[in-house]
């Protein structure tokens, strides 16, 4: 990047004409609308002229404006001053200045700055911005499609990059549009997409994002724990009880479950991924006596209503007690709100004993202990999943990626994606199907368990509740 800020200190006049030879109306028309009316803190990332930085001052912004080309910069301060504008000499992507002063924006743009940010550090660029944005602040970034008309460094750019980077931190497109150059060039070609950080109202959802993205980790058991209750957040709500006035309940037993299924694909893939800094430390629940000894049966039975007996009954038992102590004395104990030792979570933990037979029901998880989380982290889990677990994949991706065993194996992105894959039981009614079959006949009624009406030759057999909510297999026939 340092060729483009040389080259613009160099023509700084000229190209201070040309932005200046456009309004700013006319050139972020597509997007003009997402303006607060009530203004906030903006930051103008490349401001160039000065020109935006003076229209969202103008328009009641307090306006934070960074320019490293420092001709253009002082032809900017000349000519498009305002009290409400900030300047500051500070470049991409590490934003040093900026960062130290500790602020959220409520409006940040890159006008006709991507395409001058290398591939290499784009993502970068990305996961810095969009941390500074404040809980449903939004970020303008302007694609501009054409080759460099002079010794200005520009690479190619696409709305696809810019929505992957949006999934793997937690932002949402809130409008993408395709313009014409407002200068009359036909060679080049704008998109403009405004991002937002989704907001909840309650807090929830940075505190979240900042555990995913920002917060210390180690191994990835604290992605592990946030994505185990995602799942059940969305899969299975229903399960939730109000403990108390700040908390909900959910089964210990059922967490613990969840965490086995998650872990079981990803450590019985075919180069055993490290997941954790240091090489010589194992996973804290894979023990001999226990997960060890489920290696072999399916990822689909760490399901509630499967059934276990004799040695994998024991072994299941054993590692749902690991996995229960593991979760309250490491990821729960490190996960606190920012700059205190406050844990977010709270776990309690029952006794359980060995057990040569167990059917996986709500009950037995409840014996295992409780898992308390704050209602506002429940709600804004039950709301916003579809948001949140992608962020959880690419960052524990990115973990597995820069541990050192992983890293020299070399493996494709694609490799890590698929072994985090969250396999869901499959719908099937074919089993209940031939029991009714075979009670009809033998000449024996069969009814309907909402009516208590005696079927006759048609019928159906679903499930007692929405497969997608609640995914087992007992099943209605009705």
């Amino acid at each position: 990047m340092n060729k483009t800020i040389n080259h613009c200190n160099q023509k700084a006049s000229d190209f201070f004409s040309q932005y200046e030879s456009s309004n700013a109306e006319t050139i972020h028309s597509s997007w003009i609308h997402h303006l607060n009316e009530k203004g906030g803190l903006a930051l103008d990332v490349g401001s160039g002229s000065g020109r935006d930085a003076l229209w969202l001052a103008k328009n009641g912004y307090e306006v934070f404006a960074v320019e490293p080309a420092e001709s253009l910069r002082n032809l900017a301060k000349i000519n498009n001053n305002h009290s409400k504008i900030n300047w500051f000499d500070d470049t991409l992507p590490e934003l040093k200045i900026i960062y130290r002063l500790n602020i959220k924006f409520n409006l940040i743009l890159l006008s006709a700055v991507w395409m001058h940010i290398a591939e290499s550090n784009r993502e970068r660029v990305f996961r810095k911005i969009a941390n500074l944005l404040k809980p449903g602040g939004k970020l303008v970034i302007t694609l501009r499609h054409g080759i460099s008309p002079d010794e200005r460094e520009m690479y190619d750019v696409s709305f696809s990059e810019i929505s992957n980077f949006a999934k793997s931190h937690a932002l949402t497109i809130v409008t993408h549009q395709k313009d014409k150059d407002k200068l009359q060039r036909d060679e080049v070609k704008w998109e403009a997409v405004v991002l937002q950080l989704p907001d909840d109202g309650t807090g929830a959802f940075p505190l979240l994002r900042n555990i995913i993205i920002n917060d210390n980790k180690s191994s990835t058991y604290k992605l592990a724990l946030l994505r185990v209750l995602l799942r059940i957040a969305d899969g299975m709500p229903g399960v939730a009880r109000e403990y108390d006035e700040d908390n909900m309940v959910l089964p210990l037993g059922l967490v613990s479950l969840f965490w086995l299924r998650q872990y079981h694909r990803l450590l019985n893939s075919h180069f055993n991924l490290q997941q954790s800094s240091n090489t010589n430390t194992g996973l804290g629940f894979v023990k001999d006596d226990g997960f060890r000894k489920l290696k072999n049966i399916s990822t689909y039975d760490f399901s509630i209503s499967h059934h276990f007996i004799g040695t994998e009954s024991i072994a299941l038992m054993k590692s749902l007690r690991d996995v229960s102590s593991l979760i309250k004395d490491m990821p729960v104990k490190y996960t606190t709100y920012p700059g205190t030792d406050e844990q977010i979570f709270s776990v309690i933990r029952h006794r359980t004993g060995k057990s040569d037979h167990i059917i996986l029901t709500l009950d037995e998880m409840n014996n295992f202990g409780k898992f308390l989380i704050p209602k506002n982290i429940w709600n804004t889990m039950t709301q916003y999943a579809v948001w949140i677990e992608p962020s959880i994949i690419h960052e524990w991706i990115g973990q597995m990626q820069n541990y050192k065993n992983n890293k020299e194996r070399n493996l494709p992105y694609e490799f890590y994606l698929n072994s985090l894959l969250w396999l869901e039981p499959q719908r099937d009614t074919s089993e209940i199907r031939g029991i009714v079959s075979e009670i009809q006949e033998r000449g024996e009624a069969v009814y309907c368990v909402w009516t208590g009406k005696k079927l006759k030759e048609k019928y159906e057999i679903d499930h007692c509740f929405p497969f997608s909510r609640w995914p087992n297999n007992p099943i209605k026939i009705s």
